[in-house]
């Protein structure tokens, strides 16, 4: 039997899109709040991909934590419920979802090598506006400010001259424009 032109056949549901999200969370500063929030995003199976904690209100003893995840909009949105519901949350916001934020991550790179890949790994920092932290005769620390992706190409690169090791503080983020958290 052929298939009449009204004939349905079943597709598979679409897989709903995955993206990254950055997440600032105002808390208070007191011990085991970071640890309730590890314990959150551990529990649920939520990963993070980075995660930067600062106080921020020293009379208040208010702390800021940034926190970089990816999931759907549907678990994103768990996340932020759940982390709402943690008693010394005071608010969650999706810089994601509220606009272009400005994101940066600090980064310290130690190159070690001589002759050519010395050189080269000069080039690189100058190319990347990277400052020079500590040099001895075979090796380099640089540091690097500005977005994660930039950190990334920049470790990529420092790799194939003699890259030994990599501090990254994680991200800091600030939605734009005149209002604050």
């Amino acid at each position: 039997m052929e298939p009449s032109s009204t004939t349905h056949y079943p597709t598979a549901p679409k897989a709903e899109p995955v993206a990254r999200h950055t997440l600032a969370v105002t808390v208070d500063n007191e011990p085991g709040v970071l640890a309730r929030i590890a314990g959150m995003f551990s529990g649920r199976g939520y990963n993070i991909e980075s995660l930067t904690v600062s106080e921020t209100e020293h009379a208040a003893h208010v702390s800021r934590i940034t926190i970089v995840t990816s999931g759907t909009a549907h678990v994103i949105e768990q996340i932020k419920s759940q982390l709402e519901r943690l008693v010394p949350v005071h608010g969650v916001r999706d810089l994601t979802v509220e606009g272009e934020a400005i994101e940066r991550e600090l980064a310290l790179v130690k190159v070690a090598g001589k002759g050519e890949h010395r050189v080269e790994a000069l080039r690189l920092a100058s190319a990347f506006g990277a400052r020079t932290l500590d040099a001895t005769l075979t090796s380099f620390v640089f540091e690097l400010t500005g977005a994660s992706d930039d950190i990334e190409r920049f470790i990529a690169m420092m790799a194939v001259v003699g890259l030994v090791e990599v501090s990254r503080t994680g991200v800091a983020a600030m939605s734009r424009g005149p209002e604050g958290m």
